[in-house]
């Protein structure tokens, strides 16, 4: 859609927005927000490197503590976009960006507008020296989605499910329990990141994280096992290729002061401080796997994260939430086996016509 006719449908839908007398209070506060974030998109959209009708746009972030910051946008529109009313915006998680094309083909062919967002310092919005990754607190990654809301919503789209992976999941379930903006009516969460995975190395991410309040750049090291890229890559033994300098092979390590944001949003939503009153599809794989080296199992497993405790604290979300089992599926679910993707996308769009989404 032209950059002047998304201009024209925001002026309308604030305009409407205005005439609720129930609004009017944040009506002032709610246009500042919507003209700066669709005012920060860069330029018009342009094809995205996954081709197949994917395009891109570059949004400019206020810069924060390690400078200049962007995130980007990435859509596919459903055929007859301009008169549809429903999307799907996507969050990637840690170590990763939106590559599933295959994924955004099934919401486009299903009728949603595909929308996706590479966060700051992750994928098509790494910068020239950047540290990858680097975090220090949750809400940072608010306004990218904030903003790829707003384009969104610009475009004449009246209801979005946000969705998200791993700690894309812990983030979009932050951000809802903090903003809860009317337009999201869903949420889908593909193995969320709401627990360590640390064993008994876990007893000690208290204290990586009171040492991030003071030495945010201090390196955690991650391991060096690359069984889960192994899993994932056609090249080894899975069905997938990706941008390996942007998903790395072996996951990188990490800073005190991404511990420090992990663990204080993973509390935020402990003890009954969640309260995402949005209907939730919680999806997790059957099992978790581990080790050093690549085994079959890294094939049939969650490799990265405690299926157990994404259930356990993925129901304490909301009141309305959906658990789903997905029978042998790796960590990423959409990026499983052929066999395990079939039925799983079967059930999610059977979701979203139960609760009329």
């Amino acid at each position: 859609m032209p950059e002047a006719s998304c201009r024209w449908n925001l002026i309308i839908n604030i305009f409407h927005y205005a005439m609720n007398p129930k609004r009017i209070s944040t009506t002032f506060l709610t246009l500042l927000i919507w003209i700066v974030a669709v005012s920060q998109t860069s330029g018009q959209w342009r094809p995205d490197i996954l081709g197949d009708g994917y395009e891109m746009r570059h949004v400019s972030q206020p810069d924060d503590y390690s400078g200049k910051v962007i995130s980007t946008i990435i859509r596919k529109l459903a055929p007859d976009s301009l008169h549809n009313l429903k999307g799907v915006l996507y969050v990637h998680g840690f170590n990763d960006y939106f590559f599933q094309s295959e994924m955004g083909d099934k919401f486009v062919e299903h009728g949603y507008d595909f929308y996706a967002v590479d966060l700051r310092k992750y994928g098509r919005s790494i910068l020239p020296g950047q540290k990858k990754f680097e975090l220090r607190n949750i809400n940072e990654y608010f306004a990218d989605i904030d903003s790829a809301v707003a384009v969104m919503k610009a475009t004449g789209l009246r209801e979005i499910i946000l969705m998200g992976h791993s700690t894309g999941g812990l983030t979009v379930s932050c951000y809802l329990n903090d903003k809860r903006p009317e337009i999201i009516k869903g949420l889908i969460l593909n193995s969320p990141f709401l627990d360590w995975n640390l064993g008994v190395m876990e007893k000690f991410v208290w204290a990586v994280s009171a040492l991030g309040k003071v030495f945010p750049n201090m390196k955690i090291s991650q391991g060096k096992s690359t069984a889960y890229s192994e899993s994932l890559l056609k090249a080894h033994h899975g069905e997938w290729g990706y941008n390996t300098d942007w998903k790395l092979e072996q996951s990188p390590d990490v800073t005190a002061g991404w511990v420090r944001a992990i663990n204080l949003a993973q509390k935020s939503l402990r003890d009954g401080k969640a309260d995402i009153r949005i209907p939730i599809l919680l999806m997790y794989s059957s099992n978790s796997v581990d080790g050093d080296g690549w085994e079959e199992k890294f094939n049939h497993g969650d490799a990265v994260l405690d299926v157990k405790d994404i259930k356990k604290y993925g129901a304490e979300l909301g009141p309305d939430v959906t658990c789903v089992k997905v029978m042998e599926g790796l960590h990423d679910l959409v990026l499983s086996r052929p066999e395990v993707r079939a039925p799983l996308y079967r059930y999610i769009f059977s979701w979203l016509k139960r609760e009329h989404l």
